[in-house]
């Protein structure tokens, strides 16, 4: 049975953050991811999921200037000691809160770095970290990304992944798949799920278009979500949508797994 947590980032906005775990735990989640920890004191989170009974599932290493448009740094070949730091604020945050899954961001490439540069510079990165985050008994996740929502982000395909991964060569780096983004960049979501599932360490959620809850779109959630438990899936499913209306009411998809 698929397990769900909720994103924090997305999910419950209609209250403060610090609030949104006791509302995450009352509507029947176990766990609980968001994007970035960095803005609160590491002990305040871990205080926040003990209360609630919490599992921390993920958080993103540091990507930059995220309210100036940044969404990563790890393809930027000139910020390539800035990455390195936060691999190591992200470990400290990451075994505070006994989360054992961070997921890197490749980020949008700048205009005037050649593609192969960028990929280099990635891979480079990739091989830093995994095995910091390998000691700290940490997995390391890269996510694809459509370029309809983050024009020029630099990994977009699931397979393009995948040979990311094979050309880092580091037993503990992993791929975050997201349905919504796969969806939009590559459909054909089942067969590609089955064919990476080996690589897979996480799994998010939305519906398209709009990026709402399932049930709000072309997904069909229901099989997908059984198909995705039959092929042996035993990690969580990430709830990163935008709620189309109040985050509790649009959560008649998910009673079944809430139980």
């Amino acid at each position: 049975m698929p397990r769900l947590c909720a994103n924090l980032t997305m999910l419950f906005n209609e209250l403060p953050f610090l609030e949104r775990f006791a509302a995450a735990a009352r509507a029947g989640f176990r766990g609980v991811e968001y994007l970035f920890p960095y803005d609160h004191p590491p002990q305040q989170l871990l205080e926040a999921l003990q209360q609630h009974d919490l599992v921390q599932v993920l958080h993103n290493l540091p990507a930059g200037n995220w309210a100036a448009g940044e969404r990563g740094i790890a393809c930027h070949p000139q910020r390539m000691a800035e990455f390195r730091e936060g691999v190591d604020r992200a470990i400290e945050y990451a075994v505070t809160l006994g989360c054992t899954r961070v997921n890197c961001l490749a980020g949008i490439r700048p205009p005037h770095v050649d593609p192969n540069d960028a990929r280099e510079t990635f891979i480079r990165n990739l091989q830093h970290a995994a095995p910091k985050l390998e000691a700290a008994g940490i997995q390391l996740l890269i996510e694809p990304i459509n370029t309809r929502d983050i024009p020029g982000f630099f990994l977009n395909y699931t397979q393009q992944a995948a040979d990311i991964l094979k050309a880092v060569g580091s037993a503990n780096l992993f791929i975050q798949y997201d349905i919504y983004h796969a969806q939009i960049m590559e459909g054909d979501l089942a067969r590609t799920i089955e064919k990476h599932l080996k690589h897979i360490a996480h799994i998010q959620l939305a519906d398209n278009p709009g990026r709402h809850e399932p049930g709000s779109g072309e997904i069909h959630y229901p099989w997908l979500l059984d198909h995705i438990d039959r092929l042996g899936y035993g990690g969580w499913i990430g709830c990163e949508y935008k709620p189309a209306g109040y985050t509790v009411a649009g959560l008649d998809w998910a009673k079944a797994w809430l139980k």
